[in-house]
């Protein structure tokens, strides 16, 4: 049997298991106690202090970045702002050398289209020409003439203030105190800026004569004013039923007069300026009384234009006697032709008249065919318009040079032709 155990020493409550011997009681590390297999040599530093220092040096890293950002915003921002000035002060034309000269935006640097204008208070739609200009060439022009310096910006401006459409064909005096807009304003139609030029159209001038002496001046080429005389339909009452195609057309109607026109004008603008000093000077009210007479205006014309190229200058009224004379008595002994010489001249290319000019198929020629020619030959004057309206009243029915100067005049042809004989032979 055996012995009872002992329980001697046993702390009440204490559990009955047994003990191993040499083994220490099991326990729980108490707080802030090192776990066994803690080094000694590590400090004591825990894990969670190892953490705050990669911390530190990710934050410092961060701080640097940031800083660089800075930094670039900052430069970017002053570069900005440089280029701005920069550009600014060519929009605004700031501190630039003093400079004048002309520039000339010829009709390439256009395309034109026509748009109806409203009529008011009951006057009739009329058409006007509207010009849209290349902002790159016409900022090119600038560039090698040095009004501007940066042409992207000059271009970004009028594509903001919608400057295509403000802009004309012509000669200009710029100098470098005008800003953008100001040189947007001095390059249009009715800009002050535009360079012009005095021509004095003589009377007695032909069409052909006309635009040789625009084109010489620089005003407008030749081929432009044919093009523009022949092709336009320009809205004047007393052109009605004269037929587009030829620069003819406006024969007699291109008032003769001294002109201010632009230095490379617009052809439309140059002879529609003639047109409206025609219109004026030939008024509404004589237009109309010459209609209540059963008159036709391109008659009148006609016969004045033929007046003014064979007139001497004091004469005009009898001139038009003798041709009102041969046109309205045709069974006079003329036959109704006025044998004019100025005609032959017309059709010949301005040359002196020959007897061989005088076979020439033309509708201007009146050798060939009686009555009027086919129009005007010239542009007359005033006076000439003023004496093919009321003729001098005679019976004449020829006329001739003589080595005076002066016209003589005759009732018949024989008379006519003892004058001729008694001139020197050449």
């Amino acid at each position: 049997m055996e012995e009872p155990r002992s329980y001697a020493g046993r702390e009440a409550g204490e559990s009955p298991r047994r003990r191993t011997s040499g083994a220490s009681p099991r326990r729980r590390p108490a707080s802030g106690e090192r776990r066994s297999g803690q080094s000694a040599a590590s400090g004591g530093s825990s894990p969670r202090r190892s953490g705050s220092g990669r911390r530190r040096r990710r934050g410092g890293m961060a701080a640097a970045g940031a800083a660089l950002y800075v930094v670039i915003v900052i430069g970017v921002s002053v570069l900005l702002a440089a280029v701005g000035w920069i550009c600014a002060g060519d929009v605004l034309a700031l501190n630039k050398p003093e400079l004048s000269a002309e520039v000339v935006l010829p009709q390439e640097f256009f395309t034109q289209r026509e748009e109806t204008v409203k009529g008011e208070n009951g006057k009739p739609d009329t058409t006007r020409t509207v010009y849209e200009a290349d902002i790159g060439k016409v900022a090119n022009c600038l560039k090698e003439a040095g009004f501007i310096e940066y042409k992207p910006v000059f271009k970004l401006f009028c594509t903001m203030t919608k400057a295509k459409t403000k802009m004309a064909p012509g000669t200009y005096q710029l100098n470098t105190d005008m800003d953008y807009r100001a040189l947007i304003s001095a390059l249009g139609a009715k800009s002050g800026s535009k360079a012009e030029i005095s021509v004095t159209i003589p009377e007695g001038y032909s069409v052909e004569q006309i635009f040789t002496l625009l084109e010489e001046k620089g005003v407008a080429t030749v081929a432009d004013l044919n093009d523009m005389a022949a092709n336009h339909d320009y809205k004047f009452e007393f052109l009605e039923g004269i037929p587009l195609g030829d620069p003819k057309r406006l024969e007699g109607y291109l008032f003769p007069d001294t002109y201010r026109f632009y230095i490379n004008e617009n052809p439309l603008y140059a002879i529609n300026k003639m047109l409206v000093n025609f219109s004026k000077m030939v008024s509404k009210e004589q237009r109309d009384a010459l209609k209540e007479e059963g008159k036709s205006l391109h008659d009148i014309i006609t016969i004045a234009s033929l007046i003014e190229k064979e007139t001497d200058g004091t004469d005009q009224a009898m001139i038009s006697s003798v041709i009102y004379n041969r046109l309205n008595h045709p069974n006079s002994g003329t036959n109704g032709y006025l044998q004019i010489d100025a005609t032959l001249v017309y059709i010949n290319g301005g040359n002196q008249p020959t007897e061989a000019d005088k076979a020439i198929d033309s509708p201007y020629n009146t050798y060939l065919y009686p009555g009027l020619p086919a129009g005007p030959i010239s542009n007359p004057g005033s006076e000439a318009i003023w004496a093919a309206m009321n003729p001098k009243a005679s019976d004449y029915y020829y006329y001739a040079l003589g080595t005076d100067g002066l016209h003589h005049y005759s009732r018949t042809y024989n008379e006519h032709q003892a004058f001729l004989n008694s001139l020197p032979k050449e």
